[in-house]
């Protein structure tokens, strides 16, 4: 461990400027902790408002709170107990947005995420490496939880290793043969909600719509007559789906020879299921309302009757061709949007019941349906502390000792947490181990062609360059492209660059697999000065005077990845998947 001077960390966290994303479970005991731990100078961003279900595990909100800036508050509540002068500036934005840049950025001693989602995670790591910031990232999953430290060129990046996909299910399993809870909330949010509800219905998961049973259960509803009342529709679709749609299913008798056949929901359930919808559809609703609450049912942890969960489910159908009867078509589920969940959850049920899989609480079907992992507020604290003391070590310029922790629900050799020293960068990583140039250009008023010819090619010596966004290939050139593609590449020079996504900080990886050359570009959004070329969107609109600069140095010419046998080794299947 390093030795350090006494009142060393609090002299380098005062002179220290912090930028911390994200004001959730992580934030909130970061922010707390950072100020707690002599930090003076701290900037925040959240995009998020506070909601009711924050309030357990987020302890800087009170419930007074809800509705309003995660940052602005969790910056208030630190203020009151701040013994010494503080600066915290408050941002109530997305960190993806134009204004936090390269520029940005380098303002920073450091960057420490709070974050919750990959993408803003991917994003806030390059940024971080085109600013040659140090970056401590973290995370928690119930009493689970990890911190890593990354600085350009010394440790791997967030995005050197592959993260984990989410889990897929067979879609004969999920259309025909469920066996678990999770199938039937599959079924539910992804194939019926979307048929009644959203646009097309999915091939879920990705999956290839083939196997068993794959064609045996597509749903099949008739629409809703002119003349049809909401409640009499909704009674149709109960039995369409839990009756008619089983009796066909039950036709396939080659699935049932090893398996327990399904049976069709019982017609007594749903004309009570029906009455009590009736029942309830006499008082006034409001947008807002849900089902189950309009049944009396509030308990999220309580397991439904058989007759309850098919009134909700009528019920739900019946608020949501009534308050969003101008959306129908465009609807998903979102776990935020309860009347969405309380349709899950009864759909769900309602199947798990026909296959003899034990039913689950609305709390539970939300939290599986909208990927919840539920937070715990002491996990959340831990790794907020370990936070503080890698940054702590990076910035007394002790990164030698900086560590990726982990913290464990259960004990190894009787310990809770593990440390391990950060990886090497991966020398074929498709982020940090290329040359990072700086481009600023008008995105809104330059062709791709102007790009490709002007900068890459005339300026930066590419001969045949291969354009890449994200994963996505943008533009490439070559004797074995097909006409088809010859002319989409053609026409993708006429568009502006913001047309293609090349917008404000947008990451481009550049390949030419002819000279062994490769980079990645970061593009800044500048404005042409007026009287400027203007891009007009004709693939020889580089012939003008464009206006950009570039920041950086491309490898040279035929110049070897580090790292890879030969040096040649540039195929793609090398790249970490994005």
């Amino acid at each position: 461990a390093p030795n350090i001077a006494a009142g060393e960390a609090e002299a380098c966290a005062q002179r220290s400027k912090v930028f911390v994303v994200g004001a959730g479970g992580i934030g909130c005991e970061l922010l707390k902790t950072l100020v707690l731990s002599g930090f003076r100078d701290i900037e925040i961003v959240d995009l998020d408002t506070i909601e009711v279900s924050n309030l357990n595990r987020q302890f800087l909100f009170r419930k007074e709170h809800v509705g309003q800036a995660k940052a602005e508050i969790a910056k208030l509540a630190v203020l009151k107990f701040a013994t010494d002068p503080l600066s915290i500036t408050a941002h109530h934005k997305n960190v993806k947005d134009a204004c936090f840049d390269v520029d940005f950025f380098r303002k920073f001693s450091i960057v420490l995420n709070g974050l919750d989602n990959l993408d803003a995670r991917r994003h806030v790591n390059r940024m971080a490496l085109a600013a040659s910031v140090p970056l401590v990232e973290s995370g928690t999953a119930g009493y689970r939880g990890q911190v890593t430290v990354h600085i350009g060129g010394a440790t791997e990046c967030f995005e050197c290793q592959p993260k984990p996909t989410p889990k897929k299910y067979p879609v004969c399993t999920i259309r025909s043969t469920p066996d678990k809870p999770i199938h039937c909330i599959v079924w539910a949010k992804d194939l019926l909600f979307a048929k009644l509800f959203g646009g097309e219905q999915p091939n879920e998961q990705g999956e290839e719509n083939e196997g068993e049973g794959a064609e045996k259960n597509d749903i099949e509803l008739r629409e809703r007559q002119q003349d049809e009342s909401v409640e009499a529709f909704a009674q149709r679709v109960t039995r369409d789906i839990y009756v008619h749609e089983i009796h066909k299913l039950l036709g396939f008798s080659e699935l049932w020879q090893e398996r327990t056949p399904p049976k069709p929901l019982e017609d007594s359930i749903i004309r009570d299921g029906s009455a009590r919808v009736l029942e309830v559809g006499q008082k006034p609703a409001s947008p807002s309302s849900s089902a189950a609450s309009d049944l009396g049912l509030s308990d999220p942890y309580a397991v439904w009757s058989l007759e309850e969960n098919a009134a909700v489910f009528m019920r739900s159908i019946c608020l949501l061709y009534e308050h969003y009867g101008d959306k129908l078509g465009s609807l998903a589920f979102d776990k935020d949007f309860d009347l969405s969940v309380d349709f899950v959850t009864a759909s769900c049920n309602l199947r798990c019941h026909g296959y003899g899989i034990p039913m689950q609480s609305k709390f539970a079907v939300k939290g599986m349906a909208g990927n919840i992992i539920h937070a715990v507020a002491t996990t959340n604290a831990i790794v907020a502390g370990l936070i503080v003391l890698e940054a702590q070590k990076v910035l007394m310029k002790h990164d030698a000792f900086s560590s990726t922790t982990f913290v464990q629900h259960n004990p190894t050799r009787g310990r809770l947490m593990q440390c391990i020293a950060p990886e090497k960068p991966n020398p074929k990583c498709y982020v940090c181990s290329k040359a990072v140039l700086r481009l600023s250009i008008d995105v809104e008023s330059t062709s791709f062609g102007a790009l490709a010819d002007e900068v890459l090619c005339k300026h930066l010596a590419f001969q045949s360059p291969t354009v890449l966004l994200d994963s996505d290939i943008l533009y490439e050139v070559g004797d074995d492209l097909t006409r088809e593609e010859v002319d989409n590449y053609r026409n993708q020079r006429k568009k502006m660059l913001a047309q293609l996504g090349i917008v404000h900080n947008a990451l481009l990886c550049v390949e030419d697999y002819s000279t062994n050359m490769s980079t990645m570009v970061l593009v800044q959004h500048v404005p042409e000065k007026k009287g400027s070329n203007d891009g007009n969107g004709d693939e020889d609109a580089s012939d003008g005077a464009l206006q950009f600069t570039v920041e950086g140095k491309v490898p040279d010419k035929g110049e070897e990845e580090e790292g890879s046998e030969n040096g040649s080794e540039s195929d793609s299947d090398d790249l970490i998947e994005m």
